[in-house]
């Protein structure tokens, strides 16, 4: 039965995850496997990847033929460079001390190119946090700088709407002077004309009453001479 080492791939829409596996060649990709040998998670800079080395390379031994991208991750985790000195010691090529010292070498190598990205990494990650901190801090003075100017033009127009206030408003404080004159006047122009009227009432009411008696006096004196 040909078995073929691959990614079966799990999680989530948009975050991928997968298990490395050995499985049947004919079954689907994401059917049935014969063994789970590690987890692949794309979604972290570095890639996390963890892989059951011993199983992986007993099934290298066995024939098993990974896919290009196993192959990659095996290669990155050190199972090809352990399954090529088992194959020298199997040869007689070399010890298995030796293999182990050359495998120990391999690996501090490959953890100090690891360790040498990582911190690349953050040095990166920190310098980008720095020009996103300066950026705002950028945005942040424009900002400040165009609200005291807002601030500077609403108090320019402010006083020049005062300045212009008391020009508009003096017509409106003589307008009632200019209205009360008239009233003034008429008080005054009515006064007089009430005083006339008193004057002369009483010389019109008096004259009849003088001048009413002699009358009643000579028509009684005319009735006594026709009597007679």
């Amino acid at each position: 039965m040909p078995v073929k080492i691959r990614l079966q791939r799990h999680g989530k829409k948009g975050k991928p995850l997968y298990w490395i596996v050995a499985a049947d060649a004919r079954s689907n990709r994401d059917g049935r496997f014969l063994e789970k040998l590690g987890v692949y998670n794309p979604n972290t800079n570095p890639a996390i990847i963890e892989l059951n080395m011993d199983h992986s390379v007993k099934w290298l031994e066995n024939g098993a033929q990974p896919t290009e991208t196993a192959r990659r991750i095996l290669s990155y985790k050190g199972v090809l460079m352990k399954h090529h000195l088992n194959g020298g010691i199997r040869k007689g090529a070399l010890t298995e001390e030796q293999a182990e010292k050359k495998f120990q070498a391999w690996v501090d190598e490959k953890q100090q190119k690891i360790s040498s990205k990582e911190v690349g990494l953050e040095k990166a990650k920190a310098e980008a946090r720095a020009k996103a901190l300066e950026a705002e801090k950028e945005a942040n003075e424009k900002r400040k700088a165009a609200a005291v100017e807002a601030e500077a033009e609403v108090a320019a127009e402010v006083e020049a709407a005062v300045e212009e206030a008391p020009a508009t408003e003096a017509p409106e404080a003589e307008a009632p002077a200019v209205e009360e004159a008239p009233a003034a006047e008429a008080a005054e122009a009515e006064a007089p004309a009430v005083e006339e009227a008193a004057a002369e009432t009483p010389v019109v009411e008096e004259a009849p009453a003088v001048e009413e008696a002699p009358a009643a006096e000579a028509e009684d004196a005319a009735e006594e001479s026709e009597a007679k």
